[in-house]
C-alpha cells in the first residue's frame, strides 16, 4: 500500500470515528498500553525497524529503532502531553534509523491530544495535524521462541550467558514453557493475564555439564530468576520478563528460527 493510500484510509477512519463513536470510546485510557509504530507522515518507515510507545502509570518507553527512550506524559480526556525531557540510551545505528528515531520523539513532544479510532492509536498536534499512528503490541506468549540475552544473576546484576551455551524458552497455548537451561532442560507452567506472568516450579533433566566453567552455577541463576518474573512485555522482536518490583528477570530475543 503506498503512503498516499495509507494517510487517506487512515485520515478516513479518523474522521468517521470522531463522528461515530462516544466521547468515552475516543477517551480511552492509555495506561498499561503498549503500541508499534505503524505511520510517521509523510515518512516512510525503515522496513524491518520496531519503533514503540508503551504507557505505564504515567511513564512512557519503548525503543526509537535504535535506542531505548523513557520520559513522563498527562492525559485528560482527549488530551495529551508528553515531556520534552525523554531520556534514552546513546547507541549508533543506521544513519537512516537514527533520523527516524529523531524524526519520531521529535514528534512525542509535539503531541497534544489523542484519539483511538478502529484500534489505532493516532497522535495529533495542536492543530489537529496527524503525527504519527501506532498499532497495538501484541503480547500474547503463546506459539513464541526466545533466545535469552540477558538474566538477573541473583547478585543485582544482568549478566549474558557463558560463551557456547544456550539459554531459551518457548510458550506453548496449553500453558507450558520450556527451553534449555545451558545443560539440561527445563518446563514449567505459566499463567499470563495481561501483562501479568507467573512461572510455576521448573522440571529439569539431571545431566551434570563440566565445560564451559560455571555452566551448572549459571543454570541454578537462570531457573531462580524465572521464578521471580511477575510480568512480561513484547516489544517487537524483544521480550523483557520483569520481578514485582520492576527490576529485569531476564531478557530475550525472538527466535528467527520459530
Amino acid at each position: 500500500m503506498s503512503l498516499r493510500i495509507h494517510l487517506a484510509l487512515l485520515t478516513a477512519i479518523l474522521l468517521s470515528a470522531c463522528s461515530g463513536m462516544s466521547s468515552a470510546d475516543k477517551a480511552a485510557g492509555l495506561d498499561s498500553t503498549g503500541w508499534v509504530l505503524a505511520s510517521l507522515p509523510p515518512r516512510a518507515l525503515i522496513p524491518g525497524s520496531v519503533v514503540t510507545l508503551n504507557f505505564e502509570d504515567g511513564r512512557i518507553g519503548g525503543t526509537d529503532g535504535c535506542n531505548r527512550y523513557s520520559g513522563s506524559y498527562q492525559a485528560s480526556d482527549l488530551d495529551l502531553q508528553i515531556s520534552s525531557n525523554l531520556a534514552a540510551t546513546m547507541m549508533a545505528c543506521d544513519e537512516s534509523v537514527m533520523q527516524q528515531a529523531t524524526a519520531f520523539l521529535t514528534r512525542l513532544n509535539e503531541v497534544r491530544s489523542y484519539r483511538i479510532a478502529a484500534g489505532q492509536l493516532v497522535l495529533l498536534s495542536a492543530d489537529n495535524v496527524l503525527l504519527a499512528s501506532l498499532a497495538p503490541q501484541v503480547q500474547g506468549l503463546a506459539g513464541t521462541a526466545w533466545q535469552v540475552t540477558g538474566y538477573n544473576n541473583g547478585r543485582q546484576a544482568v549478566v549474558s550467558a557463558l560463551a557456547d551455551t544456550t539459554l531459551s524458552m518457548a510458550f506453548t497455548a496449553d500453558g507450558k514453557v520450556s527451553g534449555s537451561a545451558g545443560c539440561n532442560n527445563y518446563s514449567a507452567a505459566y499463567t499470563l493475564a495481561g501483562p501479568v506472568l507467573g512461572i510455576g516450579p521448573a522440571v529439569t533433566t539431571r545431566k551434570m555439564c563440566g565445560a564451559p566453567a560455571n555452566i551448572m552455577e549459571q543454570e541454578q541463576q537462570f531457573l531462580a530468576a524465572l521464578a521471580t518474573v511477575a510480568s512480561a512485555r513484547q516489544e517487537g522482536s524483544r521480550l523483557e520478563l520483569r520481578t514485582a518490583s520492576g527490576a529485569l528477570a531476564v531478557s530475550l530475543a525472538r527466535d528467527t528460527a520459530e
